[in-house]
């Protein structure tokens, strides 16, 4: 009987929390993450499933990719990303963990005046932590720096700037994004989005893609986008579906 009554008291707490802090931020499911930081002592996670057709002979799913997130304190938060692959050329097919990256959000600048609010994502893949077919060489770090404007109550800038590495050289690729969001109610977001990759010594890919949000409560948001390629040698298109909780 206890035991239930403890379950009942924590499910209430959860509700009435939800009700208080924040609604949720979550960095899916546009391109562009977000310079908030999870609250300090919440656990968040972050998890969808994407159909990429890369062109007429190739395909790549994720099923699914996970971001872990705990914030630290009001300034810092841990992260995690775990991602299982499935992918397909002509007829052969393979699948598999790709390596686990480990890192931080670390913020840098609150919004005033003309400067964005502003953080700072590093991670670092991990080379032996894989499936054996997507071991690499080398540790593959990565970074990029994320920004933010309010344009008013409902309209929201945001852009990242950053690079990241393969781990099977040393050339990395710079990456960009830029996305406008804005809420058609408080539960409702829809956003669209250009971003794209431009390796050191290949010809940059460029893509744009929209997306919708929904929030079920304050702790917990669905989400759904899709995307194209704008060049030629980026993916045809892709379809993503996923959510977000905290506790």
């Amino acid at each position: 009987m206890k035991k239930y009554f403890l379950l009942i008291l924590l499910f209430i707490s959860q509700i009435i929390l939800a009700q208080t802090i924040e609604p949720i931020q979550a960095d899916r499911p546009d391109q562009t993450e977000t310079p908030a930081i999870v609250p300090k002592g919440m656990f968040q996670v972050e998890t969808g499933f994407t159909f990429q057709k890369n062109d007429e002979f190739s395909k790549t799913n994720t099923l699914p990719t996970v971001l872990w997130k705990y914030g630290v304190n009001e300034n810092f938060e841990l992260r995690l990303i775990t991602e299982f692959t499935l992918e397909k050329i002509f007829n052969e097919k393979q699948d598999g963990l790709l390596p686990i990256y480990i890192g931080f959000k670390a913020k840098l600048a609150e919004e005033k005046g003309i400067v964005p609010k502003t953080s700072i994502i590093a991670h670092i893949g991990l080379p032996s932590a894989a499936s054996t077919k997507y071991k690499t060489e080398f540790y593959a770090p990565e970074f990029r720096f994320v920004m933010q404007h309010t344009l008013s109550e409902k309209v929201s800038l945001s852009y990242n700037l950053g690079a990241e590495w393969d781990g099977f050289s040393a050339e990395p690729t710079f990456i960009y994004t830029l996305t406008t969001g804005y809420s058609i109610t408080n539960k409702l977001g829809t956003y669209i989005e250009l971003f794209g990759f431009a390796p050191q010594k290949s010809k940059a890919n460029h893509n744009f893609d929209a997306g919708i949000t929904y929030l079920i409560n304050n702790n917990f948001m669905l989400d759904l986008s899709s995307g194209i390629g704008i060049t030629k040698n980026a993916p045809d298109h892709y379809l993503a579906v996923g959510f977000s909780f905290r506790i």
